[in-house]
């Protein structure tokens, strides 16, 4: 499903994406599988339901504390990659609210800082946030996105958004 994301990033604007079904099709035709593009386009709608998230503080000195839950599946190092992009002001609450809701929707057990610069990148992309050039570098910085022998995304992500 990260491999679709990035797709999408490389070869559409975010106000320029195709209908689902239309989209569906290119992306069959691209070689991706059905379970694949069906589950990466329900991810992608859940994207439109941030605005339903409240931040019970945006102040400076605010603290988010994750659930049991959130911190099963977000590492550490990527709660610690959250805190580092809003206090370089990246992003807001807001943001950083629907970055998690989205992580929490991932299929497996754990989210990685490589997976978690993936889901930024979609909601930067999607809500088509303004970002500083220094941070949109460490969002594609290519460390170790995916273990996975099959993925082709290592690589690829370098050049996301930069189209």
């Amino acid at each position: 499903m990260i491999d679709i994301l990035v797709y999408l990033f490389e070869n559409y604007q975010p106000d320029a994406c195709p209908a689902p079904a239309v989209l569906t099709k290119k992306l069959t035709a691209a070689g991706f599988a059905a379970d694949d593009i069906s589950a990466a386009l329900n991810w992608l709608d859940g994207l439109t339901g941030g605005e339903n998230l409240h931040p019970m503080s945006q102040g400076s000195h605010a603290i988010r504390i994750y659930s049991a839950s959130e911190q099963e599946k977000l590492s550490l190092e990527a709660r610690g990659f959250l805190v580092f992009l809003e206090q370089a002001e990246a992003i807001d609450a807001l943001l950083r609210e629907t970055i998690i809701e989205r992580a929490l929707a991932l299929p497996g057990e754990s989210v990685s800082v490589d997976r978690l610069k993936v889901i930024v990148l979609a909601v930067i992309w999607r809500r088509q946030h303004a970002i500083d050039a220094l941070i949109l570098e460490e969002l594609l910085a290519d460390d170790e996105l995916d273990t996975d022998p099959e993925s082709t995304t290592k690589g690829t992500v370098a050049r996301i958004l930069l189209n």
